[in-house]
């Protein structure tokens, strides 16, 4: 329009001023002059034609001058970590109190009010989006702000910048974060539009109130107070109902925390990390309502367990410490780390299950001692960008499930998948024999020291198959007495017959009475003479324990041999010993005691009672996970109060609920890219009972301060571990894809701060992984707080009374990591 109005008022004023000269040397003058006045008007001219241009359009935004611009972060699928979202900001009426309850959309009380006069099309396009939430009496309104202003982004990123119309475009800019690109994510493209799909349709939010509606009447009387009728919706780049309560300074901190991720974070920001951090660094980041920076250091490597990796406690040690493996135990700092453990260098999403049996990516564990060391063994390779485990071991370098079949082959009473369901594999590398189990429907639990074979058990988990660092050393395993179907060793480098055979009592607490343990090692099959000693010594101690030999068997396409001992299932060869040794454990010694107890060389006594545990083998897989365990009788209270049985049957039912109508459909995530699930605070184990039919597997943690319900756990044919959450678990970081805490941090805080144990949940979970958390409102908006600090992404949080839920999503973020001065 400027150039147009330029050009026409021109011609007029040259028209005029022509008409007025009458002489030739007048007119030479005129027309000079004229020249000179007109060119001095056009600009004149263009610069108020412009100016009025500019100001008519930005008035249009609602902008006076150049508005500032704020970044934010809208709801996504798992493909990536975040939309981000640039828009100019709105300034609020001279008249109103300055209110922004999200820095990134900068909407105004104005605007508000206009948008509460849109027409029933708006209400309805709101109604069908599974993000939002049900009418709430306070937050109605904005909610439904919100969610306007996210259809209408959804519709520009849909459309095209070509596409928009001009009123529409506003300058926004929308630019996706894929957070790998390679094989995997365009595998799961189609599947994750569908899920987006289905979303828009309102199936998300549907179930999740109807699941709040039916258990508000079955939980009632059992403690699972985590109903949710009410949902509060909260997303990043949205209107953020939390915000409503926190004071402005803390909202600009936050703002500022976004807009430093949008810069820091990305596909290309792992690069950039060092592969290794030997030295002490500092880490400096601010928490929400703290107004100092907060600054923890710690030597932390990208592999980093704090209490597997506490030098200092460590070197404190004695030679006689480190005969019995106590160098390799766990020893706690003090004070939980505050340290945030950094990616290595080009750290990518990794592979999906099943592949990752077969694959990972060699940049997310970038070690290659065990190919160098065991690669002959077809342990592992290097292929490319991959490392790949061709499915061998020490024992069966020609296959794993070659390997099984012949366990089974050899011993009658194994039958995989039915009789046996729950293994343990000691020193178990890098979990191959594990992996292969599950095409027998039989679930390992697999571990191995923090050693010399770098990375092994950071291998097993990135393959997708559960392990823990641990090593039979001075203290009992963190499992209860008589819960595994079957122990395996093969090649296994445990010294079973030193120190009066500790270690194979510790084997024998663990082992169900009945129950195999499989020896596949040379003293078993070869003639060396320290071979034939330690046969003799492991002969002279197994018949001392009255384990029975069933049978030796050789492997003849391998070229070993397993020897096969059975538990005994009463106490008649105990009582009838010519020696009682080893001896048997006093009364007082309680057989489940688990955490930080010391070994003690002595026997329990087979249970035998009818209503005792141990004394009947359980139901076959897969009737053991539904049924109550034969020995949970209604004299006993459970862990909400009721009769046991009645708790078990009450809490499978409802996460079954839960898992159905909630978790698998209203939560948006993404189950093709999960596999690896911890249930930080498992009670019955029924959350991980409603996942089984799914292709994930779930480590069940209870809680030294909680009821003992592990052996329940394990009743059911699955696996967990006792645990102290004031303390780092003994796993690697970046091995879990998902978190289930059930009324943890409420619990924990009693104890414990609550920071620490969301630090070590960033450290654990990996990047694009996630937590789902139900406890009181008070512990959720504490947890939502410090995940944000943390720059996670809060997706969804929900509440009803004093009981909330949260989901969020870990991002790719790390603070710069500064040198240490000294």
């Amino acid at each position: 329009m400027a150039g147009v109005g330029r050009s026409s008022r021109g011609a007029g004023k040259r028209g005029a001023v022509s008409s007025s000269s009458s002489s030739p040397s007048a007119s030479a003058c005129v027309y000079y002059a004229t020249t000179g006045v007109l060119v001095a008007l056009c600009v004149a001219g263009a610069y108020f034609l412009t100016s009025a241009s500019s100001a008519s359009l930005a008035g249009s935004d609602g902008v006076d001058g150049g508005g500032a611009v704020t970044t934010a972060y809208r709801h996504t699928t798992r493909s990536s970590f975040a939309y981000e979202v640039t828009r100019p900001e709105r300034k609020a009426a001279p008249r109103e109190v300055e209110r922004v309850d999200d820095a990134a959309q900068g909407r105004t009380a104005d605007e508000e009010g206009a948008d509460e006069e849109h027409g029933d099309g708006d209400a309805a396009s709101l109604d069908d989006d599974p993000r939002g939430k049900p009418d709430l009496d306070d937050h109605g309104a904005d909610e439904e702000e919100t969610k306007s202003a996210a259809v209408a982004m959804d519709a520009q990123r849909g459309e095209g910048d070509d596409n928009v119309p001009q009123g529409e475009s506003r300058g926004t800019a929308v630019e996706e974060k894929s957070l790998d690109g390679g094989i995997e994510e365009e595998s799961n493209a189609g599947q994750r539009q569908r899920e987006e799909e289905q979303f828009d349709r309102g199936d998300g939010g549907t179930s999740l109130r109807r699941e709040a509606q039916e258990e508000a009447q079955v939980g009632e009387g059992y403690g699972m107070a985590d109903h949710l009728p009410e949902l509060e919706h909260h997303n990043e780049g949205e209107e953020l109902l939390e915000q409503q309560h926190q004071p402005e300074e803390e909202r600009g901190n936050e703002a500022e925390a976004h807009t430093s991720e949008s810069d820091a974070g990305g596909e290309g920001s792992a690069e950039d990390k060092p592969a290794e951090l030997e030295r002490t660094e500092e880490v400096v980041d601010s928490l929400p309502g703290e107004e100092d920076r907060t600054e923890v250091s710690a030597t932390a490597g990208p592999d980093y367990i704090p209490c597997l990796d506490n030098e200092k406690a460590i070197k404190k040690l004695r030679p006689e410490n480190y005969r019995r493996y106590e160098h390799r135990e766990r020893h706690c700092p003090d004070e939980g780390p505050m340290c945030l453990v950094p990616l290595p260098a080009g750290y990518r999403r990794p592979v999906e299950w099943p592949k990752s049996r077969d694959r990972i990516w060699y940049s997310n564990v970038p070690h290659t001692k065990l190919v160098e060391v065991k690669g002959h063994q077809n342990w592992v390779k290097v292929s490319g960008q991959y490392l790949t485990f061709p499915g061998g071991g020490t024992q069966f370098i020609h296959g794993a499930l070659h390997y099984i079949d012949f366990l089974q082959q050899s011993a009658r009473g194994i039958a995989w998948g039915m009789r046996t369901r729950v293994v343990l594999d000691v020193g178990c590398g890098v979990a191959s024999f594990g992996g292969y189990l599950f095409e027998r429907d039989v679930v390992a639990m697999s571990f191995a020291p923090k050693d010399e074979h770098e990375a092994q058990v950071q291998m097993a988990l990135e393959r997708g198959i559960p392990a823990i660092s641990a090593v039979m050393g001075s203290k009992r395993l963190p499992f209860p007495s008589k819960v595994f179907d079957l122990v395996h060793c093969a090649r296994c480098r445990v010294p079973w017959h030193a120190d009066g055979g500790a270690l194979l009592l510790e084997l024998n607490r663990v082992l169900r009475p009945g129950g195999f343990f499989v020896w596949s090692a040379t003293p078993v099959y070869q003639k060396l003479t320290e071979d034939v000693q330690i046969w003799k010594a492991m002969t002279a101690l197994t018949k001392s324990m009255c384990w029975e030999l069933v049978t030796i068997k050789k492997d003849r396409l391998n070229g070993i041999g397993a020897a096969f001992y059975r538990k005994p299932t009463s106490n008649e060869c105990y009582e009838t010993r010519r020696r009682q040794q080893p001896p048997m454990c006093s009364d007082d010694d309680d057989a489940n005691a688990a955490w930080y107890i010391r070994l003690n060389a002595c026997m329990h006594r087979v249970p035998t009672s009818p209503s005792e545990r141990g004394a009947t083998w359980p139901a076959e897989w897969p009737r053991r996970v539904r049924a109550p365990p034969y020995w949970l009788n209604a004299s006993q209270a459970g862990a909400y109060g009721k009769p046991a049985p009645e708790d078990f049957a009450v809490d499978y039912d409802h996460w079954r609920r839960v898992v159905d109508k909630s978790y698998l459909n209203g939560l948006g995530i993404d189950w093709s890219r999960v596999r690896n699930v911890m249930d930080m605070r498992a009670t019955y184990g029924g959350f991980a009972a409603a996942m089984r039919d799914h292709k994930i597997w779930v480590m069940n943690v209870v809680n030294v301060d909680a009821a003992d319900t592990l052996p329940i756990i394990f009743e059911r044919g699955l696996i967990g571990i006792y645990h102290d959450w004031c303390e780092s678990f003994s796993t690697y970081p970046r091995t879990y894809d998902l978190l289930h805490a059930d009324h943890l941090f409420s619990k924990i805080k009693e104890r414990c701060a609550v920071l620490p144990v969301v630090v070590e949940v960033d450290r654990i979970v990996r990047p694009g992984g996630s937590i789902i958390v139900r406890d009181e409102s008070g512990a959720v908006g504490e947890v939502e707080k410090l995940l944000r600090s943390l720059h996670w992404d809060v997706r969804l949080t929900f509440s009803n009374n004093d009981q909330g839920v949260l989901y969020a999503e870990k991002t790719d973020w790390r603070p710069e990591m500064l040198a240490d001065p000294s």
